[in-house]
């Protein structure tokens, strides 16, 4: 029972960072029909930013402070990116063949890693500790302050984001563009200005969600983006691409089927399949859900576009 629970702690913890950052993609994906591959590598940015503004001030300012300028920072870093993005990469293509956009996304990935890797380097940069880590006990398991903080934020961040999408004139105007532009710019919205704001939007989460994951961690790195964007991009499709509710349980199934196959199924194969294969656990039940549901496990049919 212990491992079990402590498996799943740690299950829903890396589930509520892939959750954060599958919630990027779906908004794109809700409003373009465009699968953005190179968010994982605004992740990276932003842990990456976050780092570089945090590390002057250790010692300085008090932890938390000092955790919460390096976010501030990377935030407003990744929305700056996330509008360039849009407005450089995939604007001029919005009305071509869908492939194209695909190789725009993935060609914008490989020069943000590139760029990150020049400015700074290969090496692994580790994280100071900025948040409380003391542990706490259930059921003989262990958890500390920060995974506690890591799922509370991404409940929090959900409910915000749902609330943005329901309640506000900004998400009404979300809606509208996304079930047909045309038709939403003859009531007037401005579709390029709300499918920026989306893009800014989903940016600003993936800064969150790197300071996160690099905090979990204790490291970031320049290619950290790239298995984490491609984990989150999996759990946006195993919840229903589109549906900010089927990303967040996407993101949390996901981290607990990795969490309790490395745990599980590694003991009873003498660690053969271990942790070092919690990827195949992850893969094989995303199959197994698009063989028998498509469009996901909260999926909805995608309407067509004029």
């Amino acid at each position: 029972m212990e491992t079990f629970i402590q498996q799943l702690i740690n299950g829903l913890t890396l589930g509520s960072i892939y959750a954060l950052v599958a919630l990027g993609y779906t908004m794109v994906y809700g409003i373009l029909g465009l699968i953005n591959f190179a968010h994982g590598e605004v992740v990276m940015i932003g842990a990456l930013t976050a780092l570089a503004v945090v590390k002057p001030l250790v010692g300085v300012l008090p932890g938390p402070l000092v955790a919460l300028i390096g976010l501030v920072v990377a935030a407003l870093v990744c929305m700056v990116l996330g509008f360039i993005i849009e407005r450089v990469a995939y604007r001029p293509l919005r009305n071509a063949p869908r492939l194209a956009p695909l190789i725009t996304a993935i060609g914008v990935s490989i020069v943000l890693q590139q760029l990150a890797m020049i400015i700074w380097g290969r090496n692994y940069h580790p994280v100071p500790d900025l948040l409380p880590s003391a542990a706490h006990e259930i059921f003989g398991a262990q958890i500390n302050d920060l995974q506690i903080l890591i799922m509370v934020t991404a409940a929090l961040t959900m409910a915000g984001l749902m609330l943005l999408v329901n309640q506000t004139r900004l998400g009404r105007a979300m809606r509208a563009t996304s079930e047909n532009q045309s038709i939403a710019a003859l009531m007037g919205v401005d579709a390029n200005r709300i499918i920026s704001l989306t893009f800014v939007i989903g940016s600003a989460l993936a800064a969150l969600a790197g300071f996160l994951v690099s905090a979990n961690y204790g490291v970031a790195h320049y290619s950290m983006g790239s298995l984490l964007g491609m984990k989150a991009f999996t759990a946006a499709v195993l919840g229903g691409i589109g549906n900010l509710g089927g990303a967040m349980l996407g993101g949390v199934l996901l981290g607990v089927i990795e969490a309790l196959g490395a745990g599980y199924i590694g003991d009873l194969t003498g660690g053969v399949f271990g942790s070092n294969y919690q990827d195949v656990f992850a893969f094989f039940v995303l199959i197994i859900v698009l063989v028998f549901r498509p469009s996901g496990l909260m999926g909805e049919k995608v309407s067509e576009r004029a």
